[in-house]
C-alpha cells in the first residue's frame, strides 16, 4: 500500500518499489513491503501485559466448567469459535496469502483470531510462526473479561478504567479493529457487582452487556487502505499509521457491528417472539443472541442466576468447526466432543437466521428470503460466504421439470446464472490492478482490495441506505428500499407443474476459493491442509438454512389477471413487459415469458398470439 495521495512528492525509495512491484506481477505474488507500524493501532500493546497476567482457559475451567455441561460458560465456549479462533485451518491459510501480499499484515490480522499473540509477544512474527499453546487458546475467557472499555463514560465506567486508559500510550476512541485495552492486572470485568464469593479479584463492568464490546473485533477495516474525499479508497503510505483510526474510513471487511448498530435491533431492540432461545423475547444487543439467557450458575459454587448468559457465541461457522475438530484430532486440548456441540449449535443458528414466503404469481412463483438476524446475511468474513436459493419444481407426476439454484455436490459447483446468490466480493481498481499487478475486477486478495464490487447481502430491519453506505455497509448489485429486511426473487415454472420446494441454502467458502487459497500459496503448507481438510468434509457442502413447499394452482400463459381469459388488458401487460436486446425479465412478468428464457420478446409474442387468438 504505496503513497499514491502524493505520488509525486514522495520519496524516491518508494518509486523503486513501485517499480520493483509491477515488473514482479503475478510471478512473485506482488509483495508489498509494509511495517508493523503500518499496522499500528492504540491500544494495548505487546509488552503492556505482565507475563502470568492473562491466564490460559484451564485454569477458569476449575471454577466455570464440569459441573454442568448444557450451561456452564467453559465448556461452551469451548466447543465455539471463540474458544478456537487460535486453531482455525482456514484463517492460517488465508493469513499466509494475505502475508504474500502484504508483509506484516498478519500482525494486524492475529489482533482479533490470536488476541493472546498481543499478550505472549509472538504478534510480532507476522507469519505465526512462534505461536505456542497458549495462543491456541483463543479468545479466552481471561482475556475478554479483563477488558476495559477504552470510551471512558463518567458514572457508568467502573473508576479504575481511568488510569488504565492514562497510561497508555493511545487511546481507542472507536469499538473496531481489535483495539482492546486489556487491565494490565488481568482483573476479571464481568456483569455482576456481587461476585464476591470469587477467588480472584472482580470488578463489575457494563461495557460486558454491551454490543459494543462485541464491535472491538466484529468491525474491521482495512487500516491501509483509506477512504478519499470522493469516496473512493486509497493505499496509504508505506511506513506510517493510518491516518484514522476510524473503522469507517477504512476500506470495509468486516462490518458486522456496524450493520447491528444502525438496525431496529440497536436502536430500541425488536421483539423476536423468543427466535433465539433463553429467555428473552426482545432482541437488543449481540449477546441476546449469541449468548442466550438462561436460568444457571456461572461457576460451580456461585448463586443461580435467572439472567446467565451461555456462552455459546454461535454464528455461521459449523463447517469451520468441523475441520478444527478434523485436524486437531489427536490434540488433548481440543475438546471434539464440546466442538460436535457447537457445530450443531451453528447449524440451530442458521436455521432461524432467515424465514421465507412462497406465492405463485400465474406464471411464476415469488420466493420471499427475510433476514430474522440483527445484521447482514451472511454477514462477517466476507470471502467465500454465501446464501443462495434452490427452488425445484415438479409436475403432477411427481417428476423433477425446473430447478433454479442447483448445486453439484460432487463437483462443488453452483448454478450462479438460474437464481440470486447474496453475498459480497471486494475487487482491485484499475489503481490498484496498476500498482500490484493484479487483474482489476473480484479479487481474492482481500489485503489489496480497495473497491465493493458486490454486495447484495440481505440487510436487517432499521436498514437505510445512506446510513449503511455511511458506515461502508451499502448494498452494491441489489436494490434494497430503506427498511427493506427482506429480497423478493420470481422463479418461472412450466404449464404442468404442480408444486415447488423451496430451500434456501448457507455455504461458508465455495470451490474458487478453497482453491485460490490452495493454488496462491507459495510459502508453507496451509493452502494445501485446507484443501485436503475440504475434500475430507464432503467439501463444504450447503447447510440448508429453511426450507418450504407450495402446491400451485393451474393457470394459463398470458392470463395475467387470472381470469381465465386472454384479453386486450393481457396484451397491454405484454406490451408493458417486454424487454429490449440483453435485458432481464422484469419482476411479474413471468406469466407472458412462454419459453422460460428469462426474457419477454417476439419470440413470446408468437406463444401469447397463439394463446389469444385459439390458433
Amino acid at each position: 500500500m504505496l503513497g499514491f495521495r502524493n505520488r509525486i512528492a514522495a520519496p524516491s525509495v518508494k518509486k523503486v518499489t513501485v517499480a520493483i512491484i509491477l515488473s514482479v506481477g503475478l510471478a512473485a505474488a506482488a509483495l508489498v513491503p509494509m511495517t508493523i507500524q503500518d499496522f499500528h493501532l492504540s491500544g494495548t500493546q505487546v509488552g503492556d501485559m505482565p507475563e502470568g497476567s492473562i491466564l490460559t482457559s484451564g485454569n477458569c475451567a476449575m471454577c466455570h466448567g464440569n459441573y454442568d455441561p448444557v450451561n456452564e460458560p467453559h465448556r461452551n465456549w469451548s466447543g465455539s469459535l471463540m474458544g478456537q479462533a487460535g486453531r482455525d485451518p482456514l484463517f492460517y491459510a488465508q493469513m499466509t496469502t494475505a502475508n504474500q501480499d502484504v508483509a506484516n499484515v498478519g500482525y494486524f490480522c492475529m489482533r482479533c483470531h490470536v488476541p493472546l499473540s498481543f499478550v505472549t509477544g509472538h504478534a510480532y512474527q507476522p507469519d505465526g510462526s512462534t505461536l505456542d499453546e497458549t495462543d491456541q487458546d483463543g479468545v479466552t475467557c481471561n482475556f475478554c473479561h479483563a477488558m476495559v472499555d477504552p470510551i471512558y463514560k463518567p458514572g457508568i465506567s467502573p473508576v479504575e478504567d481511568m488510569p488504565i486508559l492514562n497510561a497508555l500510550t493511545g487511546i481507542p476512541q472507536y469499538y473496531g479493529n481489535s483495539m482492546f485495552v486489556l487491565d494490565p492486572n488481568g482483573v476479571r470485568r464481568g456483569p455482576y457487582s456481587d461476585a464476591t464469593t470469587a477467588p480472584h479479584d472482580t470488578i463489575a463492568s457494563p461495557f460486558h452487556r454491551t454490543g459494543d464490546m462485541c464491535g472491538t473485533c466484529h468491525d474491521v477495516g482495512n487500516v491501509a487502505v483509506t477512504k478519499q474525499p470522493n469516496g473512493t479508497f486509497r493505499y496509504n503510505n508505506l511506513n506510517e499509521a493510518t491516518p484514522t483510526e476510524d473503522p469507517w474510513e477504512q476500506f470495509p471487511l468486516e462490518r458486522t457491528y456496524t450493520e447491528w448498530k444502525l438496525s431496529a435491533f440497536a436502536n430500541g431492540g425488536v421483539d423476536m417472539g423468543g427466535r433465539f432461545g433463553g429467555q428473552m423475547t426482545v432482541v437488543s444487543t449481540c449477546q441476546d443472541c449469541h449468548m442466550p439467557q438462561v436460568t444457571a450458575q456461572a461457576c460451580f459454587f456461585g448463586p443461580t442466576r435467572t439472567d446467565m448468559k451461555r456462552h455459546e457465541f454461535a454464528g455461521a461457522s459449523a463447517w469451520v468447526l468441523e475441520i478444527i475438530g478434523r485436524y486437531y484430532e489427536k490434540d488433548p486440548n481440543v475438546d471434539q466432543a464440546a466442538l460436535l456441540e457447537g457445530r450443531a449449535k451453528a447449524v440451530s443458528m442458521l436455521e432461524r437466521a432467515a424465514s421465507l414466503e412462497l406465492e405463485q404469481d400465474c406464471g411464476g412463483v415469488r420466493v420471499r428470503v427475510i433476514n430474522e438476524s440483527g445484521h447482514k446475511i451472511p454477514t462477517g468474513h466476507i470471502e467465500g460466504r454465501r446464501i443462495w436459493t434452490n427452488v425445484r419444481v415438479y409436475d403432477g407426476g411427481d417428476q423433477l421439470v425446473r430447478e433454479y439454484g442447483h448445486y453439484d455436490s460432487t463437483t462443488a459447483h453452483l448454478d450462479e446464472e438460474s437464481t440470486d446468490i447474496y453475498e459480497m466480493h471486494v475487487g482491485l481498481s484499475d489503481f490498484a490492478s496498476q500498482i500490484t499487478g493484479y487483474p482489476a475486477g473480484v479479487t481474492t486478495h482481500m489485503a489489496l482490495a480497495d473497491s465493493i464490487i458486490k454486495d447484495t447481502r440481505i440487510p436487517p430491519r432499521g436498514f437505510n441506505n445512506a446510513n449503511y453506505e455511511a458506515g461502508g455497509a451499502p448494498a452494491v448489485g441489489a436494490l434494497y428500499a430503506d427498511g427493506q429486511h427482506w429480497d423478493d426473487t420470481n422463479f418461472w415454472i412450466p404449464e404442468d407443474a404442480a408444486r415447488v420446494e423451496v430451500t434456501v441454502n448457507y455455504q461458508t467458502v465455495t470451490r474458487h476459493y478453497i482453491e485460490a487459497l490452495r493454488d496462491g500459496n507459495v510459502t508453507d503448507g496451509w493452502g494445501d491442509a485446507l484443501y485436503q481438510l475440504w475434500l475430507d468434509t464432503n467439501k463444504g457442502a450447503p447447510i440448508p438454512m429453511i426450507s418450504d413447499a407450495l402446491a400451485l394452482n393451474p393457470f394459463v400463459r398470458g392470463d395475467t389477471d387470472a381470469n381465465a381469459l386472454i384479453e386486450l388488458t393481457d396484451y397491454a401487460k405484454y406490451v408493458q413487459c417486454e424487454t429490449g436486446p440483453g435485458n432481464s425479465l422484469a419482476d411479474g412478468c413471468e406469466c407472458m415469458d412462454f419459453n422460460g428464457d428469462n426474457r419477454v420478446d417476439m419470440r413470446d409474442f408468437l406463444g401469447f398470439q397463439i394463446t389469444f387468438t385459439g390458433q
